[in-house]
């Protein structure tokens, strides 16, 4: 029988972070992980497509972590354990129908020339925007990465409305609340500058006409600019593999092939965990990293507490999509070579048709496609000479009610048949941007939200952000408003992930939250 002081349900990005801080503080913890291996959205594998290339299963680009608390508090010790960035100095680009596109690069003045010339005024507009961000970065960031039910946050809060006054920060607020898609047409006269931006909003689980969209796509248009879209070398997998051996050799502990079934309570308080082998494990503490599911219709199925009222939603579903490629890729358009994230898009209103087909059950007609090109900055991805792409669809829904196109029957499950039917809509498209695909095409791989969830159980439905970020479910009621922080309604137990504050993606702020909490 384990005696620790923190054990930890999971291995995903939260997880490991919070592991890291904790047992380089000195606590003894144990990570428990039902799959044969850790990292959750964090897999890489060479047996995707051919030997020899490398994918990116799932999460691919790392600027949230770069960017975030837990990188300046652990980015030292992880670089001496194998984590290493690579970086291209064009973050993203939009590729549209007609072969416009438009690239953004890690220089602002570039990017406001370059703008400007799309529409008048454009990149002076570009300019404030990231420059307000940047502004209110310490204030902005710590909203997004502290825990919200806080001391830290009032005093936060009283210092702004003291420095702006209770009017300003009230229009600060109102502002941060308006949707993408008023932003961009009150703001922006070129559709290409448009449309290099409304993508991104699916990434965060929003979509164009979301309250606080325009907020969030103006924050990633700051950290693409200043961090980039870095991937880790060797690609994701490497990022867990450099958290497994800071953490051991701290003394932690990484058990792999082992399910928590139950939360063991004793005087109303969790004490550890049973295993589906039969195994108690006890600590001090219990930290789960699950979806709010698996917590409270899982592990603490059994126990009698008052549950949250409120049933947790999960949002679209992601597909993803790979190619082994025999050759350099020859672009139609020029100068998206070396673009770390290039959308299929072409502008404000078909990303919010393709969100919007996928949310009412549909198959989109022209989903939004994001395609990565990591092996423009890590060549080790795959053979000398060659190519991979790592395509991102995020709107595709859980269960099917139909084709929007009409083009074949299909649902509600995803199907083998499905899945390939819908990647080759995505190849058509994709091919059609490619002067030499059918010469370079070696071999493809879909994962459908099926797959996904296959995969990694937390992506309930192939949903990749841990829920629906609507605001109902973010920010003080994220997973629900019962829940303050990290904390449970039973004492010693703590819930982190995707699905609790500051929410989705590669940044590890809830586990940093948690063990700053604890000590760290």
């Amino acid at each position: 029988m384990a005696q620790v002081d923190h054990l930890i349900i999971g291995t995903g990005i939260n997880a490991l972070v919070a592991a890291a801080m904790l047992s380089r503080k000195g606590d003894r913890v144990l990570m428990i992980e039902r799959e044969d291996r850790i990292g959750g959205c964090m897999y890489t594998s060479d047996q995707v497509t051919l030997p020899g290339y490398h994918h990116d299963v799932m999460a691919a680009t790392f600027v949230l972590f770069m960017t975030g608390p837990a990188q300046e508090a652990l980015g030292d010790d992880l670089g001496k354990h194998g984590f290493e960035y690579c970086h291209s100095p064009h973050p993203t680009a939009v590729l549209r129908p007609d072969g416009t596109a438009l690239v953004l690069t890690m220089d602002r003045a570039t990017n406001v020339a370059a703008f400007n010339a799309r529409g008048s005024g454009d990149g002076d507009q570009h300019g404030r925007d990231v420059s307000a961000v940047e502004a209110d970065a310490p204030f902005l960031f710590a909203l997004l990465g502290q825990p919200l039910w806080s001391r830290g946050t009032v005093v936060l809060l009283a210092k702004q409305a003291w420095k702006r006054g209770l009017g300003s920060l009230k229009a600060w607020f109102g502002e941060a609340l308006e949707p993408a898609r008023g932003w961009l047409e009150t703001r922006y006269s070129s559709a290409d500058v448009q449309a290099i931006w409304a993508p991104w909003v699916l990434h965060v689980g929003l979509t164009p006409e979301a309250s606080y969209s325009g907020q969030m796509a103006r924050v990633i248009a700051f950290a693409l600019e200043a961090a980039g879209a870095p991937v880790v070398k060797g690609g994701a997998g490497q990022a867990a593999a450099a958290f497994r051996s800071l953490i051991e050799s701290h003394g932690g502990e990484i058990w792999t092939g082992v399910e928590a079934t139950r939360v063991i309570l004793e005087g109303g308080k969790a004490v550890g965990v049973k295993t589906a082998g039969g195994e108690e494990l006890h600590a001090r503490n219990v930290i789960a990293s699950t979806a709010p599911g698996q917590l409270y219709d899982g592990l603490l199925a059994d126990a009698n507490f008052p549950k949250p009222v409120k049933k947790f939603r999960h949002g679209r579903g992601n597909f993803q999509l790979h190619f082994a490629l025999d050759g350099p890729i020859e672009w139609a358009v020029e100068g998206l070579d070396d673009v770390a994230l290039i959308h299929l898009a072409d502008g404000v209103d078909s990303v919010s048709k393709s969100s919007n087909e996928a949310e009412r059950g549909m198959l989109p007609v022209t989903p939004t496609i994001c395609v990565g090109q990591p092996h423009r900055m890590d060549p080790s991805r795959c053979p000398e000479g060659k190519a991979l792409l790592w395509l991102q669809i995020p709107d595709a829904p859980t269960l099917i009610k139909g084709d929007a196109a009409g083009e074949f029957e299909s649902g509600p499950e995803w199907t083998e048949a499905t899945r390939e039917a819908f990647a080759d809509r995505i190849e058509a498209i994709l091919s059609k941007h490619i002067r030499n695909w059918d010469k370079i095409k070696l071999k493809r791989r879909a994962y459908s939200p099926a797959d996904l969830a296959q995969i990694n159980v937390n992506l309930v439905g192939g949903d990749p952000y841990g829920g629906a970020c609507t605001l109902d479910q973010f920010f003080v009621w994220r997973p629900h408003a019962g829940q303050a922080n990290n904390g449970t309604a039973i004492p010693n137990l703590h819930h982190i992930g995707a699905s609790t504050h500051p929410g989705p993606g590669l940044g590890g702020g809830s586990g940093f939250n948690l063990a700053k909490g604890l000590g760290a």
